[in-house]
């Protein structure tokens, strides 16, 4: 009886908190998916990634499995990418095991095809406490190279691609300065060399520079712990999803703008059931550029050692029309990294 109690007051807390900040947009077409599904004859062809430029990463988070998200993956998958990175929430499975199965069977045709880079969302979590640790089916069915790259956890891992390191961190899990996470993020970020690598990005679920009214504050306390460390390294990028809307900033660091920032976009619109997150701050803050409440996808070709061009594709639009494009110059070329040798020093190799 008190498992059942359990479960009941978990899945209304679920409801009550995530309702309140999205709109649902309008219908589109329901996905139906066969309770025995075929499987197919045909032989499957898998390209992995290029080892020198130009690559393309494709971006979006937040996917779910509505008429919405196989728009957005057909939209992807007219743009002949090479990695597909995703920050989080996957499946929206939320306890519902089937539904684990039927996203796989979704996104089969692309992630059997091309390297699906994933990092945890708060709808991979399906814990219940005392009874069920959380990211059981997320680290049973999603295995990331994290073993690899010296992390103790699937929830956080490195990966390279070309000259591109690439830091997938972990939201939910501890990230203060005495957690694994922390340690193993200097150590990682101590050991990354910006002339095989020079491209240095990072992707997590909850963003940290946020002007949407949809969980505000709620990067605030790994932004403390970790933005430093990620500032000492000269980050370029940081991908976060969560707030189901688009938003591009300058490069910013410590709540303002800064050249030697990375610059942080937020893509959680891939085509969830919750719907968009319309409502923003007014006014918009300073190191704020570009933000809109649409379903989509982006797109980063970083074409060499210097220079990438990052565009957003909404839903509504055919694939090649960009709602949101700029250039973005790689900060090993900036003299960021050579005026910050003392703090990298400091901060990523000190215990």
């Amino acid at each position: 009886m008190e498992k059942k109690s359990m479960i009941v007051v978990l899945t209304v807390l679920l409801v009550v908190g995530t309702g309140a900040d999205y709109v649902r947009p309008l219908r589109r077409k329901a996905l139906h998916f066969p309770s025995s599904p075929k499987h197919s004859s045909n032989p499957q062809q898998f390209k992995t990634a290029p080892s020198q430029f130009p690559v393309t990463f494709a971006v979006a988070g937040d996917l779910g499995q509505t008429g919405w998200t196989k728009s957005t993956i057909d939209h992807i998958e007219q743009c002949k990418y090479d990695v597909y990175v995703l920050p989080g929430d996957l499946s929206y499975a939320d306890y519902m095991q089937h539904k684990w199965d039927t996203f796989g069977e979704l996104v089969q045709p692309l992630a059997s095809s091309r390297p699906w880079m994933v990092t945890q969302g708060n709808h991979e979590k399906e814990e219940i406490p005392i009874l069920k640790d959380g990211f059981v089916s997320y680290n049973s069915r999603w295995k990331m190279p994290f073993e690899e790259s010296g992390s103790s956890s699937n929830l956080y891992y490195s990966f390279e691609v070309a000259g591109i390191h690439v830091i997938m961190l972990g939201s939910y899990t501890d990230y203060d300065e005495y957690s694994d996470q922390y340690s193993w993020l200097k150590a990682d970020l101590s050991k990354v060399d910006r002339e095989r690598t020079p491209w240095l990005v990072v992707v997590f679920h909850v963003p940290w520079y946020n002007s949407n009214h949809a969980h505000q504050g709620e990067g605030d306390d790994m932004m403390a712990s970790m933005e430093p460390l990620l500032y000492a390294a000269s980050v370029d990028l940081v991908f976060a999803g969560h707030v189901h809307a688009y938003e591009r900033s300058r490069r910013v660091y410590n709540g303002k703008s800064d050249a030697c920032g990375p610059v942080h976009i937020t893509i959680g619109d891939g085509g969830n059931q919750e719907g968009l997150a319309h409502k923003y701050l007014e006014p918009q803050p300073e190191w704020s550029i570009f933000r809109e409440a649409s379903f989509g996808h982006g797109e980063l070709r970083i074409v060499n050692s210097t220079h990438a061009f990052w565009s957003w594709h909404r839903n509504d639009d055919d694939e090649p029309v960009r709602s949101d494009q700029v250039w973005i110059t790689s900060l090993v070329g900036s003299g960021c990294l050579a005026e910050r040798s003392h703090e990298v020093r400091n901060i990523l190799v000190e215990p």
